[in-house]
């Protein structure tokens, strides 16, 4: 299978992420819920906190991670898979990207296969909707000001943006961009996410909040967190 889609260069503009109606749970695209796909043998992730799985949020397909990229259908490198704590909500500091309680893995997008969810009730790690995404490219580099423009042009609620590819954080809180564990280096973003569409089957980020995936080239490491 081929990995698409998210491409992160260094145009002047904001790649959002809009809804494209519900996805297949094990499609190798750029998605919010479903299943994760990883390599063989590759293990649900733990909460630090609590000891317990945690629910699969997103994956996201990375092109060219900081190089420009000329072409949007160009292969991908790797595939992030972000993982968030929610066995007891609010109490494993599942915001932070340092506590534990979330992950943001990357993979080489060679072979990969749907990951077993641990436990008898693996429903609870996984979203209540697979929301597939399209990406439209908006000449502004604010994003608040392209995800008004899209919306103005298209008649779309902006509910049905999920978020951005690459770019530069939109903040709700002061800059938290995280710093490589290997390297120290800031980290650039990979992905910006809403909460989702419909609140009954929304990812949890304190309640209209807003989370960030972040990683550093060099070292393929990944850092998530939100804000609210």
């Amino acid at each position: 299978m081929r990995c698409r889609w998210a491409v992160i260069g260094s145009d002047p503009m904001t790649t959002l992420m809009t809804y494209a109606g519900p996805g297949e749970p094990d499609a190798l695209i750029t998605r919010t819920g479903g299943t994760p796909l990883a390599p063989a043998g590759a293990a649900w992730p733990s909460c630090a906190k609590c000891s317990g799985p945690m629910q699969f949020l997103a994956q996201i397909l990375i092109t060219g991670l900081g190089r420009p990229v000329g072409d949007a259908d160009t292969q991908a490198d790797r595939v992030m898979a972000i993982f968030m704590c929610q066995n007891d909500p609010g109490m494993c500091d599942e915001w932070s990207p340092t506590a534990g309680s979330n992950r943001a893995l990357l993979y080489t997008c060679d072979v990969l296969q749907p990951m077993a969810a641990p436990g008898p009730n693996e429903d609870v790690l996984r979203l209540g909707a697979v929301n597939a995404v399209t990406l439209v490219s908006i000449p502004d580099a604010d994003y608040f000001s392209a995800r008004e423009e899209w919306g103005k042009h298209s008649g779309n609620g902006l509910e049905n943006v999920l978020g951005q590819l690459g770019g530069e954080p939109d903040w709700l809180q002061g800059d938290e961009t995280p710093t490589c564990s290997t390297c120290t280096q800031p980290m650039i973003l990979v992905a910006q996410l809403e909460e989702g569409p419909d609140h009954t089957t929304a990812m949890n980020f304190g309640g209209c909040g807003r989370a960030f995936a972040f990683a550093c080239v060099p070292c393929t490491q990944a850092a998530f967190l939100w804000q609210c």
